[in-house]
């Protein structure tokens, strides 16, 4: 087994950009697995808490738009 204090360590850019392949369901095999080996689990978790957040605030915000417009 491989000492995980050696393995590289992966950006919040990474981190980001594997979040938002993950929300469209695209990710090749090979870049899945290199995720698997550079990334923390409890950052993925946080951005993609902030992620879902930003999601529902963005269509809330949409919806509200569109009712306003279209009831004026």
């Amino acid at each position: 087994m491989t000492d995980p204090s050696n393995r590289p360590k992966a950006s919040l850019w990474d981190t980001v950009k594997a979040v938002g392949w993950s929300f469209f369901g695209v990710r090749k095999n090979s870049a899945y697995q290199e995720d698997l080996r550079k990334l923390n689990p409890l950052h993925i978790i946080a951005v993609a808490f902030v992620a879902v957040v930003v999601f529902v605030v963005a269509l809330v915000l949409l919806v509200r738009h569109v009712v306003a417009t279209a009831s004026a």
